[in-house]
């Protein structure tokens, strides 16, 4: 591929830019304003989202979408989940149906409770659903900037479009694996951050590795049950975007929803916290997201609960421990 546009100066969509073009592809990252995109070509790096990472010369900054898409063989979009449908309403105008079209945002939608594949299908249409797949793993933006190696996934129906982009992300630093199974390629991505923001709560109350630990373990299990139920495979989360990215993010001092968790866990207000954050935490509206999915299709999911309790009805974070700990006994691979 020539030339790849990126929608989104989020840190992200930075880094995901900034690596396609040390790559030696023409890319092209869009600003949502010329204010911003002349800030960005000025600095050459992202002071905002991704400081100290410096713009490799093959990487190009317009405000314009005809200037981003013109030519383009591939489209990233890596915005926030929630203003995912509001940017692709901007874009399709400008869209050729040859487009691989890859997907960076996790998380879910919260009014329809749509995953993000499924928002960019009803979008652009069935011309282009063929062309569409996703991207998750244990991914941190800053880590990836700074070329420290990890591994990801490309999910597609298509095994041409997952391989095409394969070939387009991997690097020596950053290898790239296919998948087949878009939903839980997806599920897991969002889903794990619920559980991180659980993870962060439990360090914030000061408990241990044996709390965090069961709380990962028995948060995978909550993604499973709902991801199958959803038509995903079981095995898909127990590769790089279901446990490997939910091990990450819920021990990771990078990680935004943890930090989330864990200033709950000390007692801040979530207003406070996120205000302070500076950045979308994906989990908390997710968290609404997942529920109401785990509702409509009759999944238990306890943990996600307890941390829509404490993030919408100021249930302290301390009262989830006696919700959880004393539920009816189970068998541990009941509803599995």
């Amino acid at each position: 591929m020539r030339k790849v546009a990126v929608i989104g100066t989020t840190a992200w969509g930075t880094t995901l830019a900034v690596m396609l073009a040390a790559k030696g592809l023409e890319v092209w990252l869009w600003a949502r304003t010329e204010a911003e995109a002349e800030i960005l070509r000025q600095a050459r790096e992202n002071k905002r989202r991704l400081p100290g990472v410096t713009f490799p010369p093959a990487l190009r900054l317009t405000a314009s979408t005809s200037e981003a898409l013109q030519g383009a063989e591939m489209l990233i979009l890596a915005v926030p989940s929630q203003r995912m449908r509001q940017n692709l309403r901007q874009l399709k105008k400008e869209l050729d149906h040859r487009l691989v079209i890859l997907s960076a945002s996790k998380g879910i939608e919260v009014e329809n409770a749509r995953r993000m594949s499924e928002v960019i299908a009803e979008e652009l249409g069935p011309e282009f659903e063929s062309n569409i797949c996703v991207l998750s793993g244990p991914n941190f933006s800053q880590e990836v900037a700074r070329g420290l190696p990890t591994a990801t996934v490309v999910a597609a129906t298509s095994s041409r479009v997952a391989r095409a982009a394969q070939e387009v992300v991997f690097t020596p630093r950053f290898r790239a694996y296919t998948n087949e199974d878009v939903i839980g390629v997806e599920l897991g991505g969002a889903l794990k951050n619920v559980i991180a923001l659980s993870a962060g709560i439990s360090d914030g109350l000061g408990f241990g590795a044996n709390t965090k630990a069961a709380l990962i373990t028995r948060g995978l299990a909550e993604i499973i049950r709902l991801g199958v139920a959803c038509g995903a495979q079981a095995l898909t989360f127990s590769g790089l975007s279901g446990l490997g990215d939910l091990v990450a993010t819920c021990f990771s001092h990078l990680s935004r929803n943890r930090f989330v968790g864990q200033e709950l866990g000390r007692g801040r207000k979530l207003p406070e916290v996120l205000a302070s954050l500076g950045s979308v935490a994906e989990g908390v509206e997710t968290t609404r997201a997942c529920l109401k999915l785990a509702r409509r299709l009759g999944v238990e999911m306890p943990i996600a609960e307890q941390v829509h309790r404490v993030l919408f009805e100021n249930l302290p974070p301390h009262e989830t421990v006696p919700a959880l700990m004393e539920r009816e006994l189970k068998h541990e691979l009941s509803g599995m």
